[in-house]
């Protein structure tokens, strides 16, 4: 792990981006515009987000600047305004019709703006039934299918933190679609909206699941199918210390490799044989079940079997292959994931830790010419 100190000088310097504070997916976007070096100015309201976290550990309010406004009033509306009219990019979190009853909906900003490229993140969407309905995470990926596929057969869904909806299927999509928006207005000099709702984001990813279960190569019920955890050879084991093991020996020569690691004989045709996964399972258990996880850590090293330790948030920056590749990173004494992808030319990196809320105003109403979010000085 690194310090990262390196200039704003990332793919999308030059980029300026607007964040409409709020929680989850829109903040989580606006930092990875921000870690690939875009300038994005985060509009906190006053009182701040409500997260409930020390700002100052928000990791995902790295690489950003911040101005306190606050949009129930006009004035606080004319300042986004000013801020939009500067800006390449919007992002907005809020239900349906709030931009617009505030004053910033996409309209009033591309009347100032029509290069703008104004991206909506909400669960649901801009239009269907639930379009106004609260909702979080779990809620859209229930309905999509995804969070049936997860956990044992018999027993409740497991739901996998809120990583799969509102950062795979929102942010990450959310992204794409400004981004791929940013491109055509830059093209054609006509901005528009990017409605980015998780439902579809985490719908979409579901796509080859869906194309196996048309060619009957997927059943559509928990715990049945090759990735799912029904397949013996593709999934988690306990080991003799309480730790976990991770299979994924999916090809027949990664599957032999395994067997042999684990000393195991008799198995070779069970590979294909779904008949036999029970008596395979069982194997497999009993054999990590008679050492600790690191004892089988050893053991997996330097083979093509596909097995890994089952590692915590907090051992993960010390595995010696993340530590190489700097995955994580230290800034300002927070251990964080380091900026994702990379690039060969323009690398994106931490430049900044969290932004406090109202901190940067000064600064970005110098830097972007709007002297109207600097409040005027009281008179005495």
């Amino acid at each position: 792990m690194t310090e990262a100190t390196a200039p704003n000088d990332g793919p999308l310097t030059g980029v300026r981006v607007v964040e409409l504070a709020g929680i989850g997916p829109g903040p989580f976007a606006a930092m990875l515009l921000g870690d690939l070096s875009a300038d994005v100015v985060r509009v906190d309201r006053p009182g701040g987000p409500g997260l409930g976290i020390d700002p100052a550990r928000d990791v995902t309010n790295r690489n950003k600047r911040s101005v306190v406004v606050d949009l129930k009033t006009p004035e606080g509306a004319a300042r986004v305004l000013d801020l939009a009219e500067r800006a390449d990019i919007l992002i907005e979190g809020y239900r349906p019709g709030v931009a617009e009853r505030l004053g910033v909906g996409p309209e009033d900003c591309r009347a100032r703006n029509p290069r703008l490229v104004y991206g909506r993140m909400t669960g649901w969407g801009q239009t269907g039934p639930l379009a106004d309905r609260a909702g979080h995470d779990i809620g859209y990926i229930a309905v999509t299918g995804a969070l049936g596929m997860t956990g044992e057969p018999g027993r409740p869904p497991v739901a996998p933190a809120n990583l799969l909806g509102d950062y795979a299927g929102g942010s990450l999509y959310l992204v794409v679609g400004v981004l791929a928006a940013l491109h055509h207005a830059r093209a054609t000099g006509a901005g528009q909206v990017v409605d980015a709702a998780i439902v579809d984001g985490t719908a979409h990813l579901t796509a080859m699941i869906h194309g196996m279960l048309a060619a009957g190569a997927w059943q559509d019920r928990r715990g049945a199918n090759l990735l799912d955890g029904g397949c013996p050879y593709y999934g988690t084991y306990g080991t003799a210390d309480g730790g976990h093991m991770a299979v994924g020996a999916l090809e027949p020569r990664f599957y032999a490799e395994f067997l042999r690691l684990l000393d195991l004989t008799g198995l070779e045709g069970a590979h294909a044989d779904v008949a036999r996964w029970p008596e395979l399972r069982a194997r497999v258990a009993e054999r990590f079940a008679s050492r600790t996880r690191d004892e089988w850590t050893a053991v997996f090293e330097g083979t093509d079997a596909c097995v890994a330790p089952v590692l915590s948030l907090r051992e993960a920056p010390h595995h010696p292959h993340l530590a190489a590749r700097s995955t994580f990173t230290d800034h300002a004494g927070i251990t964080q994931p380091a900026p994702a992808p990379r690039f060969s030319a323009t690398p994106a990196t931490v430049r900044t830790g969290p932004a406090r809320p109202g901190a940067d105003t000064e600064d970005v109403a110098r830097d972007w010419g709007v002297p109207g979010l600097v409040s005027p000085p009281s008179n005495p």
